[in-house]
Order: C-alpha cells, then sequence, then structure tokens
C-alpha cells in the first residue's frame, strides 16, 4: 500500500510565514473550578499558532487532538500545561489558546434570600510568543448604574441603566471568578439578580439611588481596587452603560499600566 500524501508538511515557495492559523469556533463542555466547587459549562474555543514561511500548512486534527485528550478541570496551570503542549506537538514557536465561556453563581436575593442563578461571560486566554508564557483572564459583569446628574436635578427620582462591566487582567497568580464578580458588583450602584420579590425589588431600588454612579465613577473605582492587587500585572477595565433615556450607550475604559 502506498504512503498517503502529506500535503500540508510540503514546501511553501511564497515567504509569507503566518501569526496565527489554527481553529475557531470549537464548542466542547469543560469544567472549571468555582468556589462552590466543580461547575459543568460548554466552552468555545480558538487555538492557534504560528507558521513559518516554508511551510505549507499546519496540522489542523492535533488541535482536537489535544482538547480530546484533556481530562480534569480547566483552570490557569491546566490552560499553561495546554498552551505548551500545543505549540509543542504543532512544531511551532508561538501559539494562543483563547475559552469563551458562561459561568453561573448562584445569588441570594438581599431580602428575602430566595436564591437565582447568575450568568457571567468569561474569557480564559493563554499565549506563548517569543519564548515567554502570558495568561489572562477577562469577566464581564452585568450590574445597575444610577446617574447622579439626574438624582441632583429631578424631583421624583433619577433614571438608571444596566451596565457592562468588563475587566480584563493579566495576572501571576490564580484569580477566582467570584472575586472579580465581587470587585465589580461592590463598585457599581447595585448588582443585579435573577429573581427579585417584591420587597428585594425595593431594597435594590433604593439602594441604587443612594449609589449613584457615572461610568467614569464605575472604571475609576474598580481600576482603584485592581491596581492594588499584588497578583495582578496589568489590567483593562470598560463599562458600557445602556443609556434608558437616549438611544446610545455611556462607555469609558482605563488600561493600567
Amino acid at each position: 500500500m502506498s504512503a498517503i500524501a502529506d500535503v500540508q508538511s510540503s514546501v511553501d515557495k511564497r515567504n509569507m510565514p503566518i501569526n496565527q492559523v489554527g481553529i475557531k469556533n470549537l464548542r466542547l463542555p469543560i469544567c472549571i473550578d468555582s468556589a462552590q466547587g466543580t461547575q459543568q459549562t460548554v466552552a468555545d474555543l480558538m487555538m492557534t499558532v504560528s507558521l513559518p514561511a516554508d511551510q505549507k500548512g499546519t496540522h489542523m486534527s492535533r488541535f482536537i487532538e489535544l482538547m480530546q485528550a484533556q481530562q480534569g478541570n480547566i483552570n490557569f496551570s491546566v490552560l499553561r500545561q495546554l498552551t505548551q503542549t500545543m505549540v509543542q506537538k504543532l512544531d511551532a514557536v508561538a501559539g494562543k489558546i483563547k475559552m469563551n465561556f458562561p459561568f453561573f453563581r448562584q445569588k441570594h436575593a438581599p431580602v428575602t434570600a430566595i436564591t437565582s442563578l447568575m450568568d457571567y461571560q468569561i474569557e480564559l486566554c493563554g499565549e506563548i510568543s517569543a519564548g515567554q508564557y502570558q495568561q489572562s483572564i477577562q469577566v464581564m459583569v452585568p450590574v445597575t448604574s444610577l446617574c447622579p446628574c439626574s438624582k441632583e436635578i429631578s424631583t421624583y427620582g433619577a433614571h438608571n441603566q444596566r451596565s457592562h462591566v468588563t475587566v480584563t487582567l493579566m495576572c501571576h497568580d490564580e484569580i477566582r471568578v467570584e472575586d472579580i464578580i465581587d470587585l465589580v458588583e461592590q463598585q457599581a450602584s447595585c448588582s443585579l439578580y435573577a429573581l427579585l420579590k417584591r420587597p428585594d425589588e425595593k431594597y435594590v431600588t433604593e439602594y441604587a439611588y443612594d449609589n449613584p454612579k457615572f461610568v467614569e465613577d464605575m472604571v475609576r473605582d474598580i481600576a482603584t481596587t485592581l491596581k492594588n492587587n499584588p497578583k495582578i500585572i496589568s489590567f483593562t477595565v470598560e463599562s458600557e452603560n445602556f443609556e434608558s433615556i437616549h438611544n446610545h450607550s455611556a462607555y469609558a475604559l482605563i488600561q493600567y499600566p
């Protein structure tokens, strides 16, 4: 039986290296660590490596093989190992793995203590470049913001918004998703809940009114807290406030350093 040709390993003569090549939108069930124990979710993955100028193609099947062989929970340590193994298996000098997935957290309503699940969008990223490994975590936290200006000038109340605060951290050590969520929610006018009864609704409405925040206040207060965390190398904080009295959003971003 004749050997099957390996076309992708053949020589390419265009002298054009590729920065990233691989697979995108690979959906797989994964298990992740959380404060409440192991959590099962579904991740959307992008896995890429660099390709030298003289190589025609990469070995796409090896990305799938790597993830199919993965056992156990995903955390920063496992992500680093996966990224290093991927680069080795693909004979590359650089590579990146991104995982996007929903994270669920049991929350208690502030007055009745009735429980419900809130979801948050998470992105984990591990990357090898120039011989160095770096990792980041991104968490999108929905919260309430109430306009200080509206409160000041209005007789009957103040307009508020549902805000999406996105925090992206590059860090030395593992940082729990729950800690990032807590930090953001503590700096908002009020946190969100999936399920509220009338006493809870009264509480969150009045709590937000007593804690007005501009979009500028939100990112500054969060950034000030992050800046003092020794685990964090750098961060980006951004907030998009979906206005209730305008057909546009208010937006702010801080990048440090």
